[in-house]
């Protein structure tokens, strides 16, 4: 029935569109509707009733606004149901699977994959309440969502919360192109005391990586010219999976950090000391809190973050409807569920207390020029460095807007917002000290609100009293998901801070 109305509605602007334009010397103004001609308003009066009339003054507005998204509701969709689980599931994969493995050995196993397992079981029902409330007002845009729940500052904190996510994802990208791309060429080269080359320096490698390869992929007018990365960037981050499984089994406990001298080099094979009974260095961990713990959640939930391209991708899904929609969702958080918990299982299962905050860099201590690792390094370097362009899209368009919301496609304005937003993360990703800094503080600011608080702020001021009340369990619920929003964002923002005021935080000793 609803579309059936949209068609009729979009119908008549389009012919009144096609008369404005054919009998536009004869104009006759009616209020603020559209001006139709003289002569054929004097010829229909007698006939049609003035509720004709009225009709059009008031649904011409109505048609416009929504037209594009009938269209693109309608006729745009092509992308099949596991195209749609492939491109959601390629948006919540990122550079967080490198940090997990650190997650889970200061949490312990068991708290690691009950926090995983509630922040994905949010991560869907936020979900939900996104396309529930696009589908009542039929907007499929995040931005416009926030405008239509609180006007103007629902649009600007909207847009602030993608600008601020999505920075810091890539930062967070950039920052390990800085760290690892040094050592692959520092293992292909086999230079074992590099003595200050510009080549084997990060800040100048990423530099050029943003110039010579990501500003050219931003600069393309749509996101559509980037899907082909999407698919090649999913793989290599299973190619990486499928070796820090690998590696499990095939690396020593305890491991002694390699030494370029090999006289030397000396790895204990066995997991026993000299009693007979099992290092304890090389036993898990059920159970973990110290004070790293508080940057656990951060990451988990800036991990799990994908709710700005939800909206875009449901556009672009073959006959779409909500159930459809959330169907994908669902089987994307799963299966990115599954590679989270395996890469942080084995990746911690390999080096337990001794990993890194970066995975990678952990097994460099032991041989930088393993030939599997050397291969997982430039498969990630590839992954995170044809993601980048695709995560600057959301910005931009943030960006637009805020600051230009009225304005039409322009080129120099298109290249200058993606020149300026790579500039901005090239400084802050030379001068960040680590990269718990940028999971830390973004992922207790921006992904809170994006997961939990937005989606169910925007869910009770759109949906109508009429059909769910404030006090229906529905809203209630949505009122609680909100308040857990503000709980994780306080909580890791005071644990944070705490952990730096203190002195003792790894991050600002450069681990």
């Amino acid at each position: 029935m609803v579309i059936y109305t949209w068609s009729f509605h979009c119908i008549i602007c389009l012919i009144i569109l096609l008369l404005r334009v054919l009998f536009s010397h004869f104009v006759l103004s009616l209020g603020d509707g559209w001006p139709l001609p003289s002569l054929l308003v004097g010829k229909l009066y007698p006939i049609v009733p003035r509720m004709i009339g009225m009709y059009v003054m008031t649904m011409n507005r109505v048609c416009v606004s929504n037209l594009v998204c009938y269209l693109s509701e309608f006729f745009e969709g092509k992308t099949s149901f596991g195209m749609s689980v492939f491109n959601l599931g390629n948006a919540i994969m990122g550079s967080g699977i490198l940090g997990l493995a650190y997650a889970m050995a200061n949490t312990g196993v068991v708290l690691f994959l009950v926090l995983l397992t509630v922040v994905a079981v949010l991560s869907s029902y936020s979900i939900h309440l996104l396309l529930k409330s696009s589908g009542i007002v039929g907007i499929r845009a995040y931005e416009q969502l926030g405008y239509r729940a609180f006007g103007t500052p629902g649009k600007m904190a909207a847009g602030i919360a993608i600008t601020l996510q999505n920075i810091g994802a890539m930062s967070s990208y950039l920052y390990i192109v800085k760290y690892e791309f040094p050592l692959v060429i520092q293992a292909f080269l086999r230079v074992d005391n590099p003595a200050g080359e510009w080549y084997l320096n990060g800040n100048y490698l990423v530099i050029i990586v943003s110039i010579s390869v990501i500003l050219p992929l931003a600069l393309m007018k749509q996101l559509g010219y980037l899907g082909y990365t999407s698919g090649f960037s999913l793989s290599c981050m299973v190619f990486f999976l499928i070796s820090v499984i690998y590696k499990k089994f095939n690396t020593p406990c305890p491991f002694t950090d390699f030494a370029f001298n090999s006289t030397t080099i000396g790895l204990n094979v066995s997991a026993m000391d000299p009693g007979g009974e099992p290092d304890p260095a090389c036993i898990p961990k059920m159970a973990n809190l110290n004070s790293q713990t508080a940057y656990t959640i951060p990451i988990l939930a800036f991990a799990f973050v994908c709710h700005p391209e939800v909206l875009p991708i449901y556009t672009e899904l073959r006959n779409p409807n909500k159930k459809k929609m959330q169907h994908v969702a669902n089987i994307s958080i799963a299966v990115m569920y599954g590679m989270y918990f395996l890469a942080a299982l084995f990746g911690y299962l390999t080096f337990y207390g001794e990993v890194e905050a970066e995975l990678l860099h952990t097994y460099s201590r032991i041989d930088p020029y393993d030939t599997l690792i050397l291969c997982v390094r430039v498969a990630v370097l590839t992954a995170v460095t044809l993601t980048v362009p695709i995560v600057l899209f959301p910005v931009r368009r943030a960006i637009q807007q805020m600051m230009f919301p009225n304005k039409t496609f322009n080129w120099p304005r298109h290249i200058a917002i993606a020149a300026v937003l790579l500039t901005f993360i090239n400084l802050l990703v030379i001068f960040a000290p680590n990269i718990l800094g940028i999971f830390g503080i973004i992922g207790a600011t921006s992904a809170p609100c994006l997961i939990f608080i937005f989606p169910a702020v925007f869910y009770i001021r759109i949906v109508p009293k009429e059909e769910e009340p404030m006090r229906s369990f529905p809203k209630i619920l949505a009122a609680c998901f909100a308040g857990i929003g503000f709980l994780f964002m306080i909580m890791s923002l005071s644990f944070i801070i705490i952990d730096w005021t203190s002195g003792n935080s790894k991050a600002s000793s450069g681990h």
